[in-house]
């Protein structure tokens, strides 16, 4: 079963972007545009990661952390921030609010998927890549 990733995001340009680069890495992909609706598909779906903006309709990407790590079943999903907020300070806000990592804006598509790939465990990552029968085995 691949991966799932939920990306919680309002823009669509920046939707279409993270969608695709992880749809052409192998990712089964979970999507909402607000903070309340993401939270919804979070509490349904359990994805393995969850990408969040943090300014978000509903609830912004601050309210959407704070409740995925005070509810059990969602507090060991690794949340990542994606913001255009570039200010001194704003990294170590982000993570002191409970993200696990932060991605500024623009994506950069060359580097988004390794980026987010050392948020998942290592079973995890490269779902797109499978092992042959038979690869690995020796015969005398």
């Amino acid at each position: 079963m691949p991966t799932r990733i939920l990306v919680i995001e309002d823009n669509p340009a920046n939707m279409e972007l993270m969608t695709y680069l992880l749809k052409a890495h192998g990712y089964a992909l979970l999507t909402a545009t607000d903070g309340e609706s993401g939270l919804a598909v979070a509490t349904e779906e359990l994805p393995e990661l969850i990408i969040c903006d943090v300014h978000l309709p509903q609830l912004d990407g601050y309210g959407v952390v704070r409740v995925l790590k005070r509810t059990p079943a969602l507090s060991g999903i690794p949340a990542i921030a994606v913001t255009a907020l570039a200010m001194v300070g704003d990294r170590e806000k982000l993570i002191e609010a409970g993200f696990d990592g932060y991605l500024s804006k623009p994506i950069e598509p060359e580097t988004f998927i390794s980026e987010i790939e050392r948020f998942l465990p290592e079973i995890a990552r490269f779902p797109q890549r499978t092992v042959e029968p038979g690869a690995g085995r020796t015969t005398r």
